[in-house]
């Protein structure tokens, strides 16, 4: 089974840019639906952005719609999520995630894996 394992998490004042990356391992990422889920002290954990296996398809929540965008690269076998015009509230640890066969998943019951998350703080 695929293992994930995120990076790149670390302390951005509002309006900066960050780039998060979710590496994986024990499978190819490819053939997975990936999200990015982030979850914020004493708030559940929310979908962010989706990217579809085997595709270029992609799909965001409305909140960072125009500001987050996912890629993948799979000569790394990672994907990536890229932050810009970053708020305040965006901070939370984000969490990437895998699953390999429903349409669009947004929700967090949906995806089998899970990485162990990175911290991300928007502050001046």
């Amino acid at each position: 089974q695929v293992q994930l394992a995120e990076s790149g998490g670390g302390l951005v004042q509002p309006g900066g840019s960050l780039r998060l990356s979710c590496t994986a391992s024990g499978g190819t990422v490819s053939t997975y639906n990936v999200g990015w889920f982030r979850e914020a002290p004493g708030k559940e954990r929310e979908f962010v952005a989706g990217i579809i296996r085997n595709a270029v398809n992609t799909y965001y929540s409305e909140s960072v719609k125009g500001r987050f965008s996912i890629s993948r690269d799979n000569s790394k076998n990672a994907v990536y999520l890229h932050m810009k015009d970053m708020k305040p509230n965006d901070t939370a640890v984000y969490y990437c995630a895998a699953e390999a066969s429903l349409y669009y998943p947004q929700y967090r019951s949906e995806y089998d894996y899970w990485g162990q998350g990175t911290e991300v703080i928007v502050s001046s």
